[in-house]
């Protein structure tokens, strides 16, 4: 065989191949079909063949061969880990072998015809870290395949990669028999009835599943097959239809969530004002096209318009013409065809971003199923305020459940319940009756361990309607109001007097004589502002995050600042916070910045608060060598447990592949708290914990130990933070904290923590 040189190994197939290879065939099988073929050319194979993971069967599937029998395609599968293909890719390396039928672990198959070929080479097909596939070659002699080969076809699966995994995709799309008619018996059969996920919230929800956007956006493009004759006033009956819908859910959303925008809907109200819109459609149905066409032509003209423009705020309106196009269609048709009421109240998607949360409140969505991601992300936490049960879970089998499947959400378990039974439902209907009523029992009006040690209760406020509940579950105060909320949910960074209205409800919703904590601008990291000038970071968490980027964009700075002291005029206990705050020099440059905006309001004449306690938010390991210096230039610190864990032990908290790493009880991390806290008692000034381990039972008796007294929680986590505290001795929590801050192995720390106070 003609080996190939090194150099042109890089690129094995050349552009043309490749374009060849796609876009001619008829069909995606045709295309495996000639990737394989490709592939044997360029190696000299006797043997190419392409095998494919199917989530749904959990089974690698031949699915296009060079050189063995074509009756085999669709019929051979194994499991991963079976046979040479299934080792190839669970253990995720090239394998190599001189002689197959003599390998450990080979399977044969009587309808492959593979006898003849000896060497066996096979390399895992990837897309980025999701393993999808796997590409083999045989050869006839044996001991053929070398070194030079394996870079060959890892390289050939690089460069076929991002096609095959279309394919992959789309082939996942057709029923695998059929039986096309999923009725429950079927659904029960294909996929499991229980899975576990991961949550931090709680909560229980029970719902059908909502048709995924994809799955949605089907009637903008699919022929109207129905026999119904609609007419232009079908037509401006399903608009004016659509507009009270949209009217409703904006009234809903103003009064749910205050400090989002008034107008959220306002590029669905335009466009059904528009003369080349919705007045297009209408002289194309006057012209005597089907109103259901009309509609389809105009919103798809409008959906490439936006989607072709380079820039990405007017790309995003794209989303905004699918969605009204959506429910003018749907509208339209129900005139003539009744639908089921039931539009599903449980979203199961793939990636949801804070403003689609909004949206899907308004829309009566009751629980949501996020498939990947991270456990402490935005979303999740801002799932918890809206009160919206979420669970993370890492298994694509949900992306192929039907909309008719019926998902019971534990979210304080982050148990998921596929189609679950009457007794199963009847069983979680009486735990949420009980946690209702442990919920509903009557809060102390202030805390104290058995021992007497006063601990204050705080609540952290990610969007205004929470207050309510912090006040009647008799929170002391605000611990911290995250300003960065508001952004994610609006489609523009809002002005100063827009801030001002904002922080003014925030004030005047809580007790004039408690504390309120204001947190400045925690922008980027995982919670990218889309409409401001962020660009993509290789490491976002490193990066124009934070403190960093008010700093660097000091007129939004200044604009937020002016805003909280003008909202606070009045205001006695108002605090001002720093996120991620990394260096003295850092603190006192923002501090300057707030400085100079009190002294143009006083100049201008503007009422505001002039004295405001100003902190920083400590989540960054270099804070601990200078931090009696900053006790002495802070009036209080708060260290946020979240951040501070992910950057002390250099794991994203975000990210699955490091969730082990991700450890609040490490030995360094609780050295750490215990400093802080320290310095603070020294200089006098008050220390808080407000990120997750402060709502944490098995935490907080450590946090009490080192002389933290003040926890700040979101406000459902109040009554077991009180339950907790009141149940713990300080001194016994002081000797137990001691005893866990000499420990030097994650091991033994957590065999520590398990037992608790009790057991030192």
């Amino acid at each position: 065989m003609n080996k190939k040189e090194p150099d042109h190994l890089n690129l094995l197939f050349d552009m043309g191949e490749l374009a060849s290879i796609i876009t001619s065939g008829s069909d995606i099988e045709a295309f495996l079909t000639g990737a394989s073929e490709l592939v044997a050319k360029h190696l000299q194979a006797h043997v190419c063949s392409i095998y494919l993971f199917d989530y749904r069967s959990k089974n690698l599937v031949l699915k296009a061969t060079r050189g063995l029998k074509p009756e085999a395609v669709n019929q051979i599968r194994m499991l991963p880990g079976e046979g040479l293909v299934g080792q190839c890719f669970s253990r995720d390396q090239v394998l190599r072998v001189g002689n197959a039928r003599t390998s450990p672990g080979f399977k044969y198959f009587d309808n492959a015809g593979e006898d003849p070929f000896n060497s066996f080479l096979c390399v895992p097909i990837r897309r980025g870290v999701v393993k999808i596939g796997v590409l083999v070659v045989q050869q006839r002699e044996m001991d053929h395949f070398t070194l030079l080969d394996e870079r060959a076809l890892r390289t050939a699966a690089t460069q076929l990669a991002g096609a095959v995994e279309n394919a992959r995709l789309l082939m996942a799309l057709e029923p695998e028999s059929a039986e096309t008619d999923e009725s429950e018996d079927t659904v029960s059969k294909k996929f499991p009835a229980f899975i576990k996920g991961k949550s931090n919230g709680y909560g229980l929800a029970y719902g059908t599943i909502r048709p995924s956007r994809r799955k949605r956006k089907a009637i903008l493009f699919e022929a109207d097959t129905s026999d119904s004759s609609y007419c232009l006033a079908d037509f401006q009956t399903a608009v004016g239809k659509t507009i009270d819908e949209l009217k409703l859910l904006q009234d809903k959303f103003a009064a749910s969530l205050p400090e989002s925008e008034s107008l959220i809907f306002t590029a669905h109200f335009m466009m059904l004002k528009d003369k080349n819109f919705t007045g297009k459609m209408k002289s194309l149905i006057e012209q005597g096209i089907s109103p259901v066409a009309a509609i389809q032509q105009i919103v798809q003209k409008y959906i490439k318009v936006f989607s072709d423009n380079p820039n990405a705020y007017m790309q995003e309106k794209a989303v905004d013409v699918e969605d009204l196009g959506i429910r003018l269609l749907s509208h339209l048709k129900a005139l003539h065809t009744p639908t089921p009421s039931d539009r599903g109240t449980i979203f199961v998607t793939q990636d949801i971003y804070p403003s689609d949360m909004m949206k899907l409140t308004a829309d009566g969505i009751r629980g949501i199923v996020l498939v990947g991601g991270g456990v402490t992300s935005h979303v999740t936490i801002l799932a918890r305020s809206l009160s919206i049960p979420l669970i993370i879970a890492d298994d694509p089998v949900f992306i192929d459940l039907p909309d008719t499947t019926r998902l019971l959400l534990d979210a304080g378990q982050g148990n998921i319940y596929i189609n679950p039974d009457d007794n199963t439902l009847a069983i979680f209907k009486d735990n949420q009756e009980a946690e209702n009523r442990a919920k509903n029992r009557d809060m102390q009006p202030a805390t104290y361990t058995l021992d007497n040690r006063r601990i204050r209760l705080l609540a952290n406020i990610n969007l205004l309607s929470e207050i309510h509940l912090a006040r009647e579950l008799k929170a002391e105060g605000i611990g911290l109001y995250r300003t960065e909320f508001p952004f994610l949910i609006r489609s523009g960074f809002p002005s100063e007097d827009e801030q001002y209205l904002i922080y003014k409800g925030l004030f005047d919703k809580t007790e004039p004589d408690t504390i309120t904590t204001v947190r400045t601008l925690d922008a980027g990291g995982d919670k990218v502002i889309k409409h401001t000038d962020f660009i993509q970071e290789a490491n976002p968490a490193l990066g124009l995050r934070s403190i960093r980027f008010s700093l660097k964009h000091l007129q939004i700075f200044r604009n937020q600042i002016k805003a909280i002291l003008r909202a606070a005029h009045g205001r006695q206990q108002v605090r001002l916070m720093f996120p991620l705050i990394s260096s003295i020099d850092e603190f006192l440059e923002a501090k300057q910045v707030m400085a100079q905006c009190i002294r143009q309001m006083e100049q201008e004449g503007v009422p505001h608060k002039n004295d405001p306690k100003v902190g920083i938010m400590i989540e960054l390991p270099s804070v601990l060598a200078t931090i009696d210096e900053f006790a002495q230039l802070a009036d209080f610190f708060a260290i946020g447990t979240n951040d501070f864990i992910q950057y002390m032990l250099g794991a994203d908290r975000g990210n699955k592949l490091v969730a082990e790493h991700y450890i609040p009880y490490h030995p360094a991390v609780n050295r750490g708290i215990a400093k802080i806290a320290a310095a603070a008692i020294d200089h006098g000034i008050d220390v808080s914990v407000c990120g997750e381990m402060a709502h944490d039972p098995k935490h907080i008796p450590f946090l009490i130990g080192v002389g933290i007294t003040t926890l700040s929680v979101d406000p459902k986590f109040l009554p077991i933070v009180q339950a907790t505290v009141m149940e713990t001795h300080f001194s016994r929590a002081s000797a137990y904290a001691q005893r866990l801050l000499e420990q030097t192995r994650v091991r033994y720390a957590a065999e520590m923590l398990n037992a608790g106070p009790g057991k030192c």
